[in-house]
C-alpha cells in the first residue's frame, strides 16, 4: 500500500465529485492541511479504516482507490469514464431486494426524494449531460434498490418498483450511449422485471423498448424488431374510447425502434409500415411531447425517418427528409434528441459523399450537446471517416474537434 500512488487518485475522485479540498476535509473530519498532505504525497495512508472513510465520502468503491491509476483527458470529464462504468456495474449486482426476505432495510430514502432525484436524472440525460449522470447514477441505483426493498410489504411497493424501474432504463439508455451494450441490456432487463411488479404497462413497455435498444446495439437485430413489435401489439390504441397520450406516445416509441431494427436488416417495406404507423399515433397525439420521458411526436417521427434511411444506406432521402424537416418543432426538441439527429444526418452526409457538410452537422451537434458526440463511439467512428476523405488539411474547427476527441485519421 506504501507504493500505490493512493493520494493522486484520491485528488481525481474529490474533483469528480466537485468537492473543495475544505468541503472534503470537513465531511471526513480532518483538516484541510492533511487532506492536501495526502493528495501530494507528503502525507501516508497507513491505515485501512482510514481509506474505507475516505471511500464513502467519495461515494466510490474502496477498490478504486486502490487499483490502477486513473488518468483521463479533461475533456473526458463529460463522458462515463471506465472506472465510472465498473461503480455502475458494481451497482447493478447488488441484490438487495432479496435481503429484505430476510431482514428489515436498515435505511433508505424517502420516496418522494427518490422521485426528484429520479425526475432529475432523466433530464440529465435528455440534456446529454453524461458525466453529470455517471457520477450520480450509482448512488441513484443503490437508493432506488434499497427504497424498493424497504416498501416491499408496504402499500408503496408499487411507486418504489416504478422509481427503481424507471432508474435501471436510464442506466441503460446512458450505458447504450457510451458503448456497454451487455451492460446496457442487463439494466434494461432488471426494469422489465420491476416494472412488472409496478404493475405499470406503459413503463413495463418503455422497458421493452430498452431491451430493444440494446439488442440491436448488441447486432441481434431480429430478436429487437420483434420485441418491439410484439409489445407495440399488446398496446395498440383498440376500442372506441380514445388512447392516453402516454399510452399514444410508448406505443410510438415501440413502433419507430422497431422501425430502426428493421432498417438494419434491409427491410424497408416493414420500416415504412412501422413510421407510418407511429406517423399516426404522433397525429393522434397532437403534437410533440414527454410523455413517460419519450420526447415522442411528429417530430421525433421525422427524425426517425432519417434516421432509418440512414441505416438503409440511403443518404440522400436522409438529407432530404432533414432539409423538409419542421424547424420550430426540431428546436423544441431537448438537446440530447437534436445532437443524435446531427449524428444521425452527419453520416448521412458521408454516405452521399459531402464530408464538408457531414462536418458541419458534427460541430452543430457538439455546439448543442459536446457529450452526444464526443462520448459516443460512433461520432468518433464518423468524424474519422470525414477526416480520412478530407482532402488536404481539414477545416480548422473539425481539425480541433478531432484533437480534442483523440481522433485520428
Amino acid at each position: 500500500m506504501d507504493e500505490l500512488p493512493i493520494g493522486r487518485r484520491v485528488a481525481y475522485w474529490r474533483g469528480r465529485r466537485k468537492m473543495s479540498q475544505q468541503v472534503f476535509a470537513d465531511r471526513l473530519g480532518k483538516s484541510k492541511s492533511w487532506v492536501d498532505k495526502v493528495e501530494r504525497g507528503v502525507r501516508r495512508l497507513d491505515k485501512f479504516s482510514v481509506v474505507y472513510d475516505i471511500a464513502d465520502v467519495l461515494q466510490v468503491d474502496v477498490t478504486l482507490l486502490l487499483g490502477k491509476e486513473v488518468e483521463r483527458k479533461p475533456e473526458a470529464q463529460n463522458c462515463i469514464d471506465q472506472v465510472e462504468v465498473e461503480e455502475i456495474r458494481a451497482a447493478l449486482e447488488r441484490y438487495d431486494q432479496m435481503s429484505a426476505f430476510f431482514q428489515a432495510v436498515p435505511h433508505s430514502p424517502p420516496l418522494p426524494e427518490m422521485r426528484k432525484a429520479v425526475s432529475h436524472a432523466w433530464l440529465t440525460y435528455q440534456h446529454a449531460k453524461y458525466g453529470v449522470l455517471a457520477r450520480a447514477l450509482p448512488k441513484l441505483l443503490r437508493d432506488a434498490q434499497a427504497a424498493d426493498s424497504a416498501h416491499a410489504n408496504s402499500d408503496d411497493a408499487p411507486h418504489a418498483a416504478h422509481l427503481l424501474g424507471q432508474v435501471y432504463q436510464i442506466a441503460s439508455s446512458a450505458l447504450r450511449k457510451v458503448g456497454e451494450h451487455e451492460l446496457s441490456w442487463l439494466a434494461a432487463d432488471r426494469s422489465i422485471a420491476v416494472s412488472q411488479r409496478a404493475g405499470d404497462q406503459l413503463l413495463a413497455g418503455l422497458a421493452s423498448y430498452r431491451v430493444g435498444s440494446a439488442l440491436l446495439a448488441l447486432g441481434r437485430v431480429r430478436p429487437s424488431l420483434e420485441v418491439n413489435v410484439n409489445i407495440a401489439n399488446r398496446l395498440a390504441p383498440a376500442g372506441p374510447e380514445r388512447p392516453r397520450a402516454e399510452q399514444l406516445s410508448v406505443y410510438g416509441m415501440l413502433l419507430l425502434n422497431g422501425a430502426m431494427s428493421a432498417a438494419r436488416i434491409g427491410d424497408a417495406a416493414t420500416v415504412r409500415d412501422l413510421i407510418c404507423g407511429a406517423d399516426q399515433a404522433s397525429l393522434e397525439l397532437g403534437g410533440d411531447f414527454n410523455h413517460y420521458w419519450t420526447s415522442f411526436g411528429p417530430t421525433n417521427v421525422q427524425l426517425h425517418r432519417c434516421a432509418t434511411a440512414v441505416e438503409l444506406g440511403d443518404g440522400r432521402m436522409a438529407v432530404e427528409a432533414h432539409e423538409t424537416m419542421d424547424k420550430a418543432g426540431f428546436q423544441a426538441m431537448l438537446p440530447e434528441r437534436r445532437a443524435h439527429h446531427y449524428l444521425d444526418i452527419a453520416r448521412g452526409y458521408t454516405q452521399i459523399g459531402d464530408v464538408e457538410k457531414a462536418g458541419e452537422m458534427l460541430l452543430e451537434g457538439d455546439r448543442l450537446a459536446p457529450s452526444e458526440i464526443r462520448c459516443r463511439p460512433l461520432a468518433h467512428e464518423v468524424l474519422s471517416d470525414v477526416l480520412r476523405r478530407t482532402r488536404g488539411t481539414p477545416p480548422a474547427p473539425i481539425a480541433e474537434l478531432a484533437e480534442q476527441m483523440g481522433v485520428g485519421v
